[in-house]
This record gives structure tokens, C-alpha cells and sequence, in this order.
């Protein structure tokens, strides 16, 4: 049994990265599996639903903040990575990442690129990272609402760069990432 693993949220100014780690199985019937950046929010969650009621095994970990700004963007996805696969409560016999890395697991590994979109297993797993890492977005936003978490999920968009211009970084803000060290070496 083979599972498949992705990440979300590399990119953003704000926000933990999010990992997932899944096992379909054979004959696991859910039809439309994409890369999650492919596929609208609703059908994001619509089959994340499914995922989670039918896979074999399915796991969600994340990298906090401060691990991301303490150790670098790469090594805390890759972290991410390892707790989403050591959370399974299934042993895979492979373990199929999305991208170029792969995290350190003791179980044979093998990175693929574009594997989101040409892996069931590794697209099931961008579809969890993806839509866990969005709700958490949605929750921060009630927490700091002046920057538009619920819409841009932290990305460096126009409305969060002004966001962050107006109202300096807020805990959820990776210090280490450009426009936000910027704005606090301004201050």
C-alpha cells in the first residue's frame, strides 16, 4: 500500500504549512481527484469529504509559524511531510511525494514531480493539506480580521500587502519571509 503526500501553504506570508499523507487502496471509487490548485474550494471540499470517508488511511500535521521562521520554509514542510506520514495509523510500503524532496521516513520514498496531478494518492493528499490549511486560514481571520485571512489564506496578495502596511505583522505572520522582514526592519 502506497501513500501519497503534499503540502500547502509554502508560499504564504502567514500561516503554518500544512502536509497530508493518504492511502486509497485499490478500487477506492472516488472519481475526480486533481491537483487541489486545479479544482474550485467547493469540489476541494466535496471530495476531502470523500477522501476522508473512504481512504484507508488519511493523517493532517502541519509546521507551525515560528518552526517555519526557526528552521527555513523547506525543512518545516519537510517536517510537516513527516508527521502527516508518521500519523497514519496504517503502515504504508511506499511512501510517493509531490515535488522534489523527500522527507525522513522509514519507509522507501520517492519524490515526483507534478505528482499532484498524475498520483491519486498524492492529489488526495494536496486536496487535505489544502482545504485544513483554508479553514484554519478562515479561523485566524476571526482572530486578526483586519487582514483578510478568509480571502487570501495569507498569500502576499495586494489587499494583504496593505493589510500589513496599515497594521504591521500579527502572530501568524512568518517574520522570515520578504514583506514582512521588510516591514519589521522598517519599524
Amino acid at each position: 500500500m502506497r501513500c501519497g503526500v503534499d503540502e500547502a501553504g509554502r508560499g504564504p506570508l502567514a500561516g503554518p504549512v500544512f502536509a497530508a499523507a493518504v492511502i486509497l487502496g485499490d478500487g477506492h471509487g472516488i472519481t475526480g481527484l486533481a491537483d487541489s490548485k486545479t479544482l474550485s474550494a467547493v469540489r476541494r471540499v466535496a471530495l476531502a469529504t470523500k477522501i476522508k470517508k473512504y481512504a484507508i488511511a488519511w493523517a493532517v500535521a502541519s509546521a507551525s509559524v515560528e518552526e517555519i521562521d526557526a528552521l527555513n520554509i523547506l525543512q518545516a514542510t519537510l517536517l510537516a511531510m513527516r508527521r502527516a506520514v508518521e500519523a497514519l495509523d496504517r503502515l504504508p510500503t511506499e511512501v510517493l511525494v509531490d515535488g522534489l524532496f523527500c522527507p525522513q521516513v522509514a519507509l522507501p520514498s520517492r519524490a515526483i514531480v507534478r505528482g499532484d496531478s498524475l498520483i491519486p494518492e498524492i492529489s488526495a493528499a494536496s486536496i487535505l493539506a489544502k482545504t485544513s490549511r483554508d479553514a484554519l486560514m478562515v479561523a485566524l481571520h476571526s482572530q486578526y480580521p483586519g487582514y483578510g485571512f478568509d480571502r487570501h489564506k495569507g498569500y502576499g496578495t495586494a489587499r494583504h500587502l496593505d493589510a500589513l502596511r496599515l497594521h504591521g505583522a500579527c502572530e501568524a505572520h512568518r517574520r522570515t519571509f520578504a514583506p514582512v522582514r521588510f516591514l519589521l526592519d522598517k519599524d
